[in-house]
């Protein structure tokens, strides 16, 4: 652990540029774009983006999206988090557990939006359990931190990277104004359909 972490575990991390760049704010988005809205985050429509939900079983609640894109997948996942303090450092800290817990590799390095985990994980026994390549990476925003897990090409390949990386930029966090627990996911929902107002 490096002694800034030591000193600032719960400083918020974030690109510089994150208000300007993304990943936005709502305050921050521009409200003339084409979002696709899935309540907790939107989405920049874009050409071969596909979108999946992710819906835990027992509840029936989306609890993440995953968006496939040049060769890559990318889920994402919005938390609510505290105004001052960032949850990045301590969700790193605990990914890095789970990891080396289910017998895969991780380490810590700076990407292009700050900390990042680039693990090499056991995928499904249906699969033989070889280990796959996947980074995560994380933003904190004003009262949100979001979580993006990428797998496929981008894990390793710049060129796929960089798309994918744009791709996590272009998100909006609605995080509403509601009171909610830090680390609680923000509400995700199915995207209307077009015409069915």
């Amino acid at each position: 652990m490096t002694e800034e972490e030591t000193t600032q575990p719960t400083s918020k991390s974030a690109p510089a540029n994150r208000a300007t760049d993304g990943p936005f704010d709502e305050a921050e988005a521009n409200p003339v774009r084409p979002y696709i809205d899935l309540g907790g985050i939107k989405i920049l429509p874009r050409e071969g983006l596909n979108l999946r939900l992710e819906v835990e079983e027992q509840t029936k609640r989306i609890v993440a999206v995953g968006l496939d894109y040049a060769d890559s997948s990318l889920q994402v996942q919005p938390f609510a988090a505290p105004r001052s303090l960032g949850l990045w450092h301590e969700t790193r800290m605990q990914l890095v557990d789970q990891v080396r817990q289910q017998g895969g590799r991780v380490e810590e390095r700076e990407g292009p939006l700050g900390k990042e985990l680039l693990a090499e994980v056991p995928g499904p026994a249906s699969e033989g359990s070889a280990l796959h390549l996947a980074r995560f990476i994380g933003v904190d925003g004003p009262r949100w931190f979001l979580r993006g897990v990428i797998g496929g090409a981008a894990a390793s390949d710049p060129e796929a990277a960089a798309k994918v990386e744009d791709l996590f930029r272009s998100i909006v966090v609605v995080r509403g104004g509601s009171p909610m627990p830090p680390r609680d996911l923000i509400p995700l929902k199915m995207p209307a359909t077009p015409g069915s107002a």
